[in-house]
């Protein structure tokens, strides 16, 4: 018999709709929303907090890739033995705390929010659920293991949908409003996001490489004629690199953020004229 995933019972699942709700708020200058959500997910995800645990473990099954099948086995055996010891009753009760402040401080259509890896989340969650069939369980792991041991370059395997039709409302009511946003800019938006959970470490080597990366195209826009010869436009460039210098002596803020969100799509038209 096949068990039916309850989405807002996936600790992962109430993360990433979060942290991609929080997503928009950054982009829509959302300051109230914003701190709503930060106050949620710092409270609910902390490392030290039960979920903040759970969400570890998600994340090791989803994140790992490149290493041997005999290892990608053990790991999801260690995975499994962590999550048996958090208390399924404190497990509940976190979550239930989240979903209330949900449904009592941000608006109905956040649970619309599209999740791209979704039936990654629905299958571990089965994996983790001592009420799923042995055999579907089994193949489960299967695919999970096979998805840690293929190369990082590897497109990830597909895993089998728990539910398809919730999977596909996701599809339909995903928001289309956010589709043109550079490559550069989901990235910088992804890893802002999630280092609410891992102490910002993430997201200080992710702006120290980005950060490097546009200070060098601007460098070279300087020598570009179009831009030489344009008193202007050399001097906001000036400007640009100069603000990027000073942010890469500093800790990393909202504000640093939301300046870099703004400098890629610069970079960007300057590539492309490069």
């Amino acid at each position: 018999m096949k068990v039916k995933h309850n989405k807002k019972r996936n600790t992962a699942f109430l993360y990433e709709v979060l942290v991609r709700e929080l997503a928009k708020t950054i982009i829509e200058k959302d300051a109230s929303k914003r701190d709503t959500l930060l106050d949620i997910v710092k409270e609910g995800f902390a490392e030290e907090e039960v979920l903040g645990q759970e969400l570890g473990l998600y994340q090791t099954l989803l994140e790992t890739k490149g290493v041997a099948g005999i290892v990608a086995e053990k790991i999801l055996l260690e995975t499994k033995s962590a999550f048996g010891r958090i208390s399924p009753n404190n497990r509940f009760s976190a979550q239930s705390k989240i979903i209330t402040r949900i449904n009592k401080e941000l608006p109905a259509n956040v649970w619309n929010n599209f999740i791209p890896n979704y039936k990654s989340l629905a299958t571990i969650s089965a994996i983790f659920n001592d009420k799923t069939p042995i055999k579907q369980k089994v193949l489960f792991e299967d695919s999970i293991i096979k998805n840690m041991s293929a190369e990082a370059s590897v497109q990830e395997e597909k895993l089998e949908p728990i539910d398809n039709i919730v999977y596909r409302t996701f599809v339909e009511k995903f928001n289309n409003e956010y589709k043109d946003l550079l490559d550069e800019q989901k990235k910088l938006l992804g890893v802002y996001v999630s280092s609410f959970h891992n102490n910002g470490l993430e997201l200080k080597v992710y702006l120290n490489e980005e950060i490097g990366r546009l200070k060098t195209t601007l460098e070279k826009s300087l020598t570009i004629t179009e831009i030489v010869d344009d008193s202007t436009m050399t001097e906001k460039t000036q400007k640009v690199l100069t603000l990027l210098e000073s942010f890469s002596r500093s800790e990393p803020t909202d504000k640093m953020v939301k300046s870099i969100l703004q400098i890629q799509p610069l970079v960007k038209e300057v590539e492309s004229n490069d």
